[in-house]
């Protein structure tokens, strides 16, 4: 490690003393007026040349994209893989053109390459870079795209990219090869990431959960793993602080958070509907047919009107188109106290205010258990603040409860002290 060090040490010396050596004598050359006059003329060569890239390549590419039936060329254009390749054209005419111009030191010369075959390589990364852009956009238009994205993928070769042009832009600008540099940055970064694996990774993990908007301060997350559910307070490179429900705080490492999986509540606000999932069971001892006078009763509900209505003339109706004997049970359609309690629960959540009307609302049943009959309700309130939000779903399950043996229904309570006395009593002697 020590060797490597004085080796990446002993190149930074050499570099900046020759910069320095090669400063002073350039300053202190009799001839400075004519580098002074070489030194303009390249910048004119540059600046002349980038125009002229820009006016010729640009313009006919232009021209060229707009009369072409495919769009891929469009894209090219839009995401300025063009206009990043016209820059170029300078760096090129620096990179060859100072070899012919008279009166330039040959250090002078040797730092004007090493500059202009940097900026040849910046160049190309940040044409690549766009080109890697308008690819992900083409792709992403067709039916293939819409299913598999790539953008990952993309961002992968791009951050090889640029680490590759980067070593090759510090390379060239010191003058060393990009093997012998690769290979000791290569032995150091081993060691880095050893010692500072838990501050890279956050590092990453933070560049995650901005880039991909998983997390903001003021969200609402879900964590079981790490004891966490709350809002996040404080989004830091370490840690990620969450004040849980019961004021209690939890810190979870940031690397963890994207290493696992935690589920966000930010949406449900913004959705403005907020889920009501809950179910009775029903005692099926009490579920049976209804009679005559049971649809006369439930005829005079508000709620049940229009269904007992149009359910008595659709089971007429089946009555004359069939000659079996309707006074058997089994032989006739007939209408349950169940199916009829559940017509009500969903036409009393339709006209209930706080129901949101444009959102998933059912009511279903779930499997038979020994606990009876569950009976689900699936609905959204229009409002997502939790306090109003329990108070919405109490008084819903309230009248639900207390409705039911309106219908003959009991719902399911397993025997308790009270009933075992109360039996106790009633049984003779």
């Amino acid at each position: 490690m020590t060797q490597i060090v004085d080796t990446v040490q002993e190149a930074a010396d050499s570099a900046t003393a020759g910069a320095l050596q090669t400063a002073l004598r350039w300053l202190g050359s009799p001839t400075l007026a004519a580098q002074v006059t070489g030194l303009f003329l390249v910048a004119v060569a540059a600046y002349v040349t980038d125009k002229i890239a820009k006016l010729v390549l640009l313009r006919m590419l232009g021209r060229v994209t707009k009369r072409t039936t495919f769009q891929w060329d469009d894209k090219l254009r839009d995401y300025l893989v063009f206009d990043r390749l016209a820059h170029l054209a300078p760096a090129v005419a620096i990179y060859y053109g100072v070899h012919v111009l008279p009166n330039l030191s040959d250090e002078l010369t040797t730092l004007i390459n090493r500059a202009a075959a940097a900026a040849i390589v910046l160049v190309l990364l940040h044409t690549a870079s766009a080109f890697l852009s308008a690819a992900n956009a083409i792709y992403s238009e067709t039916p293939a795209g819409r299913d598999r994205p790539i953008v990952v993928y993309l961002q992968v070769v791009r951050i090889a990219l640029y680490i590759i042009g980067g070593i090759l832009i510090l390379a060239t600008l010191i003058g060393r090869s990009p093997t012998s540099l690769l290979a000791g940055i290569g032995a150091m970064t081993a060691v880095l990431i050893l010692v500072f694996r838990d501050t890279i990774l956050s590092f990453v993990a933070s560049i995650q959960l901005s880039g991909y908007d998983m997390v903001r301060v003021g969200d609402w997350i879900e964590a079981p793993q790490y004891g966490a559910d709350g809002d996040v307070v404080d989004i830091a490179l370490h840690a990620i602080k969450v004040q849980n429900w019961d004021k209690t705080v939890s810190t979870i490492p940031t690397y963890k958070l994207v290493d696992g999986s935690f589920k966000n509540w930010r949406s449900m606000p913004a959705s403005g509907g907020r889920r009501i999932k809950r179910a009775i069971s029903i005692d099926m001892n009490t579920i049976r047919f209804l009679t005559e006078e049971d649809l006369d009763r439930f005829e005079k509900f508000s709620l049940l009107h229009e269904y007992v209505r149009d359910k008595r003339a659709q089971l007429a109706a089946d009555a004359v188109d069939t000659d079996r004997d309707p006074d058997l049970i089994v032989n006739a359609r007939r209408l349950t106290n169940i199916g009829t309690f559940r017509a009500y629960i969903v036409n009393y959540l339709r006209q209930h205010a706080k129901v949101h009307k444009g959102m998933t609302l059912m009511v279903r049943q779930r499997d038979p258990t020994p606990d009876g009959l569950p009976l689900e309700i699936y609905a959204f309130s229009n409002v997502t603040e939790w306090v109003e939000y329990e108070r919405i779903q109490s008084d819903i399950f309230d009248h639900i409860l207390a409705i039911a043996p309106e219908f003959g229904l009991r719902v399911f309570q397993s025997p308790s002290g009270a009933d075992v006395e109360r039996l106790t009593r009633e049984l003779p002697g």
